[in-house]
């Protein structure tokens, strides 16, 4: 298959990040964008490379059965993502309020933890499922509690998993990372990349 075969490009997620970094590719196929509502309880002996991959496998498909509802036939290749943060086996999401983005970070100042992210890739035409994840090691620096409550109220924890962005202010509470730094903002673009190549698209 060659990349003429792929129309366009479908993104199933609302995070802005998530386009910003897909939107950095370059790419010469159109990108549209589905924020998708889906399910995200996952069994609690799933392992954290399962969650982000199954998580992440959901957005596609109900992005495709989005698609087919719209009657869009077009032969696409549809993109789910998904991020979650890792501390001693607890799996942290997005925050649900102030509290407990608080809580999350006074868990994880002066320690190490992993960022996982799940892609999947879904083409329209074949059906082929393309699942595969990625895994940084953050460091984290020690944070007194009225720092960890400051950048709480700055807003930016809101929506991230780990209630955290290392791409914004989150950058100055980040000692160190092993690891794909694009891979803790929420989509590794050197995995993606090989995924996409292996449909046919080529990222340049």
């Amino acid at each position: 298959m060659d990349s003429s075969d792929v129309c366009q490009l479908v993104l199933a997620s609302s995070s802005p990040r998530r386009r910003e970094l897909v939107a950095s590719l370059d790419l010469s196929l159109p990108v549209l964008i589905l924020s998708t509502d889906t399910d995200e309880q996952t069994p609690e002996h799933w392992a954290p490379q399962q969650i982000v991959e199954q998580l992440g496998l959901r957005k596609a498909l109900a992005a495709v059965r989005m698609l087919a509802d719209a009657g869009d036939r077009s032969h696409s290749l549809v993109i789910g993502a998904d991020t979650i943060v890792v501390l001693d086996g607890e799996v942290m999401g997005k925050p649900a309020d102030q509290a407990e983005a608080v809580s999350m970070l006074s868990k994880l100042q002066g320690r190490q933890h992993d960022v996982y992210t799940g892609i999947a890739c879904v083409d329209t035409l074949s059906e082929r499922q393309y699942i595969a994840h990625r895994m940084t090691r953050v460091q984290m620096k020690p944070l007194s509690l009225a720092r960890i409550e400051r950048y709480v109220a700055s807003g930016e924890p809101m929506d991230k998993a780990g209630s955290y962005a290392i791409q914004g202010l989150g950058a100055t509470i980040v000692d160190r990372i092993d690891g794909c730094y694009f891979n803790v903002v929420g989509l590794p673009l050197s995995l993606l990349s090989d995924m996409l190549a292996s449909y046919g698209v080529e990222v340049f």
